[in-house]
């Protein structure tokens, strides 16, 4: 029988445009059966939002990828996963040999949240063969969005398929006595302050796209990515974050907010440890050569962009450029060819996973008041519009 423990990691890691991989199907490779998509989810995320708890939605879904990360680091250092940023969940693509240990930490980190921020995620697997009896494609190719990150792309309904199972079959179950795989949240990190996008007349937008014909995903992906080069210019101009606009936030509630999602109980050393060292992180930044760069290397290490079978992203333009972008994609929606949501906020949100400062580390993005949550909202709203 085959190994396919390191598929992902032998994939190519295409460095050419985002447009002309989605132009190339044959570049996609099928996720071979007998791995599995793993989801943590927010239960009732709209309503959390609604209530002004968007930063927990957000760390509870940046801490599901930061105890399934580090779990992984333990099994096996050299082990490569795709992995799917939202704004309140994550999905996990894992090869068989792991799934017992990823659904473990994620059982655990479930409680957690439950006990610290009082959130319900929804944590389940279903094995991509059950998707391909069903006929639903999860193919995948490597994408180098920048010099220093890459990034998964997903083309099928086999994901989304999964995820709608996972979410209708959940049973809440109670805590257990002992746990299999201790959680562990080192490198949880969400000290910024909200982003301003790079220019002063711009705004935000997160944007969700789905197209449910697989057959036609490419081709309309591929469009609306050209659409937007046109209006507002190449992947990396219409980035949301700058170097310039970047500083940590020093209130003591923000590095509050942090603890309970990462320890779940109050820890005054923490606390304040914590807001000292960021006190000299933000003098380190504007002082230091090495704190310049490592801003750069964020800016570099961001996940905007997210194609997990819908196109996910996060831009800054003018509202005149959103404007026109949102004129093309009302006239493929009116052509039935997709249908979209769209949030559109004055700043980003930012939390970290960081293994080290030298080019370990990660950083999702969102926007603020629950950017991709709200943009589901308003997707939600037009697929029960239309039934």
């Amino acid at each position: 029988m085959k190994d396919n423990r390191t598929f992902y990691k032998k994939l190519i890691n295409h460095s050419l445009s985002l447009e002309d991989l989605l132009a190339k199907e044959s570049l996609f490779k099928p996720v071979p059966a007998d791995w599995h998509i793993v989801m943590a989810d927010v239960k009732n995320s709209t309503t959390a939002v609604r209530n002004g708890l968007h930063h927990d939605v957000n760390l509870t879904a940046t801490g599901s990828v930061i105890a399934v990360l580090n779990v992984l680091k333990e099994i096996d250092s050299k082990l490569q996963v795709p992995y799917f940023f939202g704004g309140d969940g994550a999905t996990f693509l894992v090869p068989d040999f792991v799934l017992p240990q990823v659904l473990a930490v994620l059982e655990n980190f479930r409680h957690h949240i439950q006990k610290s921020l009082y959130l319900e995620l929804r944590v389940g697997a279903l094995a991509i063969g059950e998707m391909y009896k069903e006929n639903r494609l999860v193919q995948i190719a490597k994408f180098k969005a920048t010099p220093s990150l890459s990034v998964p792309i997903v083309l099928g309904t086999g994901l989304k398929t999964a995820e709608r199972i996972i979410k209708s079959s959940f049973v809440n179950m109670p805590d257990k006595e002992e746990e299999d795989y201790a959680l562990n949240l080192e490198g949880m990190e969400c000290r910024w302050d909200e982003i301003a996008p790079p220019k002063e007349a711009e705004k935000i937008a997160c944007l969700l796209v789905d197209c449910p014909v697989e057959a036609k995903q490419a081709e309309i992906y591929h469009k609306v990515i050209l659409q937007m080069n046109n209006i507002f210019g190449k992947y990396e101009e219409r980035q949301p974050i700058s170097r310039r606009k970047l500083k940590l936030d020093l209130r003591l509630p923000k590095i509050r907010r942090e603890m309970y999602a990462r320890l779940g109980k109050y820890d005054f050393v923490y606390l304040i440890t914590n807001w000292f060292y960021t006190v000299l992180g933000n003098l380190w930044f504007k002082f230091s050569p090495s704190g310049k760069d490592y801003l750069q290397e964020i800016s570099q290490l961001s996940h905007t962009l997210m194609v997990d079978g819908t196109l996910n992203c996060i831009i800054s333009g003018t509202t005149e450029k959103i404007d026109q972008l949102i004129e093309y994609l009302d006239k493929l929606e009116a052509q039935s060819e997709m249908t979209y949501g769209i949030h559109i906020t004055h700043a980003s949100i930012m939390s970290c996973y960081v293994e080290n400062r030298s080019q370990k580390h990660v950083h999702f993005i969102d926007g603020t008041e629950g950017g991709f949550t709200k943009a589901a909202e308003m997707f939600k709203a037009k697929l029960i519009a239309t039934k």
